[in-house]
């Protein structure tokens, strides 16, 4: 490499390529550059440096003898064709243009930038874009700081068209993110606060005749056009320029007013269309006459001359007023204003919102431009309807904006894997049943499920099936605690199985799944059990005076089975001491008893006995004494049951509604008889007395 450096020389390989480049533009080829390129020695790196500087050179030569558009364009065509070679840098067309647009005249200008929006889809090829997107974009803003907003609006709208077709939609630097706004675009108007009326005055040189031949608006209005309204007008442009503005409420004030007079002062001066006043032209002097037919002409062609920047002389404002073009501008200004105030921007700060009065002024006043808008000629409604839609459009930008801006470019090949692979639909396991039949072994994916759900042909056979009972019966349960309480075996209390808590909470577990007989007994004893321990020996003693034994082996100290019938009497549990029997009425003692000592809670008591809302509510609007309400209830329940209602359905109307105290107090006949007996027969029902504990204390698991 070193050797190909020392030997490459830049000038005169520069030279080679000059001499090649008016070759190849006879030509329009680039095969004597290509023969140029490999007669010189050098790497490929040196070659295009010095193609791209033999290029620019040319370009020199070019402007320096001022040669046409056409000149221009075919050496930046040669250039792009170079690229596609390999013979120069990417950035090379770019470069060109560049500098062409920096040396040439607007006028040919304009001829050059048609041949760079003909090739933009040159330009957005993968070799031109990375490299030249920075160079364009760099041009087109220094020749739109060349250009006059208000002379070379079409040059300016085609180089923003150009640049919204070259960059992606999604390209974030010609987007205004933040939202800002051209706060140096102010207006300059003439704000001493004169009085009087504006009018424009008929010159003096014109005699009556021509007088006669100015439009009716031209001459004035019937709202009078004084220097009130004149400011008024051109205040708005502010607000137009600053919207936050508007959110103040002493701004919001202003613009309101001048708002209102300025449409009030458009709707008072109603504009013809301009055919209707081609028939008044047609009277003027013959030495106008010759000018109002090119005038004309123009209107008959439809072409109509716009401008980016009014005056704001108040001499020309009475003439600004008449101009259909001049409303349309002010018009889409206050529709603009109005979307961006209703409208959710990302980067609108908390106080930036709408009162329900200025919200309504909005709406009121869009209503009223669009009207207007629509009266306004030529084509007022066609125009009404684009604007709109135009409109309709920028709120989808501006939701796009508030997303963050994301792409809308789909790559297809991460869509493609990301898609799923339709796949064949699994069957359920009904289907899998049925298909299976009766012999069949289902497979459910997994080995231990598969295992588990063969294991028996039929669910209802598995769950009915006997090694599935681990459910032990009482009587095996607790042999061997039978055993150890006989005091023949001579057992020491700390190694009974009834003092492992293990063994103690699996008997517990296995009571309460037999029967809750057998709890009630805690509380029916007097003193209360207080011990898990001693409690077990004393169920153990039952249990074993109920087994079924030989005489041979039935221990003296078993009771006879009248005295077990009777301590089973009281082992019951209060419930157990009442008259359940489903065809016992209630008296009318007891129904004068519940009556008494319902009080307040008989409307929930009426819910339970099956009371709708619309019932209890009749109830309460019959009386306002509790008593007679509660009896009122009793007394319609009574009727629904019938001649003997159902003492069982009242009880547990009252259980369920927490008065069991009432069910105590009124119910339980047989209570006071059951604790009487209970003392007398104590003793004899409890046979190992060491278990039972005098406190009545809740029982305890020992450890």
């Amino acid at each position: 490499m070193a050797t190909s450096e020392s030997r490459f020389d830049f000038e005169a390989s520069r030279g080679k390529y000059l001499i090649s480049l008016d070759e190849s533009r006879k030509k329009q080829s680039v095969s004597c550059l290509k023969k140029c390129a490999d007669s010189l020695e050098g790497s490929d790196a040196e070659k295009k440096t010095a193609l791209d500087q033999a290029y620019r050179n040319y370009v020199k030569k070019l402007v320096v003898g001022g040669s046409s558009c056409s000149d221009f364009t075919s050496l930046v065509h040669l250039s792009t064709e170079a690229v596609e070679a390999g013979l120069c840098s990417p950035a090379t067309p770019f470069l060109l243009l560049t500098d062409i647009f920096d040396s040439v005249t607007i006028s040919v200008c304009k001829d050059v930038f048609q041949f760079v929006e003909d090739r933009v889809a040159t330009w957005k090829q993968s070799d031109f874009y990375s490299s030249g997107k920075n160079y364009l974009l760099r041009m087109c803003n220094d020749l739109l700081r060349r250009l006059s907003k208000s002379q070379d609006m079409v040059f300016c709208g085609r180089i923003q068209l150009f640049l919204a077709r070259f960059f992606p939609l999604d390209e974030k630097s010609g987007l205004n993110l933040m939202s800002n706004f051209h706060l140096d675009n102010v207006t300059s108007y003439n704000r001493t606060k004169l009085e009087g009326p504006l009018r424009t005055r008929v010159p003096q040189a014109i005699d009556k005749q021509d007088s006669m031949d100015y439009e009716e608006g031209e001459m004035g209005s019937a709202t009078p056009v004084d220097y009130k309204l004149y400011r008024q007008f051109w205040a708005l442009q502010d607000f137009f320029r600053a919207p936050l503005q508007c959110y103040t409420k002493e701004k919001w004030k202003d613009f309101s007013n001048n708002a209102i007079a300025v449409l009030e002062a458009f709707h008072s001066m109603k504009l013809e269309d301009v055919a209707s006043g081609k028939k008044k032209k047609k009277r003027r002097s013959h030495h106008r006459q010759q000018q109002k037919q090119g005038e004309e002409e123009e209107a008959d062609s439809g072409d109509q001359v716009s401008f980016a920047k009014y005056l704001t002389s108040e001499k020309l404002f009475d003439l600004q007023l008449s101009d259909a073009m001049f409303r349309r501008y002010v018009y889409v200004q206050f529709l603009i204003l109005f979307q961006y105030l209703n409208q959710q921007v990302k980067f609108k700060q908390a106080h930036h919102v709408l009162t329900d009065e200025m919200s309504l002024f909005i709406k009121e006043t869009k209503d009223k431009v669009v009207a207007l808008l629509k009266e306004t000629p030529p084509y007022g409604d066609q125009f009404t309807a684009g604007i709109e839609h135009i409109l309709s459009r920028e709120e989808h930008w501006n939701a796009w904006k508030n997303e963050g801006c994301p792409s809308y470019v789909k790559e297809k090949g991460k869509t493609e894997q990301a898609r799923p692979k339709s796949r064949a639909r699994k069957r359920t396991l009904g289907e899998e049943l049925n298909l299976a039949g009766a012999a069949k072994k289902i497979d459910l994916g997994s080995p231990e499920l598969t295992k588990l759900w063969n294991v028996y042909p039929s669910n209802l056979e598995a769950c009915a099936a006997e090694d599935r009972i681990f459910l032990p019966q009482v009587e095996e349960f607790f042999q061997d605690a039978i055993d150890q309480a006989d005091p023949e075996a001579m057992i020491e209390p700390e190694y009974k199985v009834v003092n492992n808590s293990n063994y103690a909470w699996q008997a517990i577990r296995l009571l309460a799944k037999r029967s809750p007989h057998f709890f009630q007994t805690v509380t029916a004893t007097n003193p209360p059990l207080k011990t898990v321990p001693g409690y077990l020996e004393y169920m153990v003693t039952k249990i074993a005076k109920e087994l079924p034994q030989n005489e041979e082996s039935k221990p003296e100290e078993l009771k006879t089975e009248e005295e077990t019938t009777e301590n089973d009497e009281l082992l019951k549990g209060p419930e157990e001491g009442m008259d359940k029997s489903p065809s016992a009425a209630v008296t009318e003692e007891q129904f004068t008893l519940v009556a008494s000592k319902i009080g307040d809670s008989w409307q929930t008591l009426a819910v339970e006995l099956g009371f709708s809302d619309d019932e209890v509510t009749a109830i309460l609007s019959e009386t306002s004494d509790i008593k007679e309400q509660t009896k009122l209830m009793l007394q319609q329940w009574q009727d629904k049951e019938g001649a003997e209602p159902s003492r069982e359905t009242l009880i547990a109307g009252l259980m369920e509604s927490g008065l069991d105290d009432i069910v105590e107090s009124v119910f339980m006949e047989k209570q006071k008889k059951v604790e009487l007996v209970f003392e007398e027969k104590q003793k004899r029902v409890v046979e190992n007395g060491e278990g039972i504990v005098a406190e009545s204390e809740p029982m305890e698991m020992d450890s």
